[in-house]
């Protein structure tokens, strides 16, 4: 496991860490197979490597920041949800949108607020970066159809295709109830981690229905 971690085109996302890199991609890929903080600095100090908790976390966020954005697609169909979540005891919307057939997460972002100004202003930064011009947007009943009208899209409703955006919000929040149970920084925050997750999920979380291949895999192929 250390050998299949150890990539040294890491070693310039680490510049200046005291750490061997061989060992900081150990404990990262530790906390990616939902190995907690804890047991991680546990498992890495069984081997002779004591280091904090926070030291770990800061490997985490160095390694995902030297390639969060996920890559460009083309979805054909693709699922846009919201889900609340409380960010020091105030209420935030996540909104996300995942590929239906690729399983990528598209975009995330969050709101201070839900309704169709949020949605609007999600799926026009979604149009942004994403080339939508042949997709069809697997939405719900309520405020995403008048965001679409607004920015000249369409979308339907099937609710037998949407589960897999929910699914991924049910992961997401199993691993911030595990890690975080809940919210106590800013909303910027709260978002910068959430971006190291969606990296993790599309770069490097391997999925079962594309053969062991993560979602970007199939992207740049």
């Amino acid at each position: 496991m250390l050998s299949d971690s150890y990539d040294a085109g890491l070693e310039e996302s680490w510049e200046n860490e005291w750490t061997a890199t061989p060992v900081r991609a150990f404990a990262v890929r530790l906390h990616q197979t939902d190995c907690s903080l804890r047991e991680t600095t546990t498992i890495l100090a069984e081997l002779g490597v004591e280091r904090p908790h926070g030291a770990v976390w800061n490997w985490v966020y160095r390694l995902a920041d030297s390639g969060r954005d996920p890559p460009t697609a083309s979805p054909s169909w693709f699922a846009v949800d919201e889900t609340a979540t409380k960010i020091n005891g105030e209420w935030s919307w996540l909104y996300a949108a995942i590929d239906i057939e690729l399983k990528l997460i598209l975009d995330v972002a969050l709101f201070d607020r839900h309704g169709t100004d949020s949605a609007a202003a999600f799926l026009y930064g979604l149009r942004e970066k994403h080339d939508l011009s042949a997709a069809e947007f697997l939405i719900n009943q309520f405020s995403y159809r008048t965001a679409l009208a607004r920015l000249g899209l369409n979308g339907q409703v099937n609710y037998t295709d949407r589960y897999l955006i929910e699914k991924w919000f049910h992961t997401l929040k199993i691993r911030v109830d595990r890690f975080h149970n809940s919210w106590v920084d800013s909303r910027a925050s709260a978002g910068e981690w959430i971006e190291q997750f969606v990296h993790y999920y599309n770069h490097q979380r391997p999925h079962q229905s594309l053969d062991g291949r993560t979602p970007a895999d199939e992207v740049l192929d």
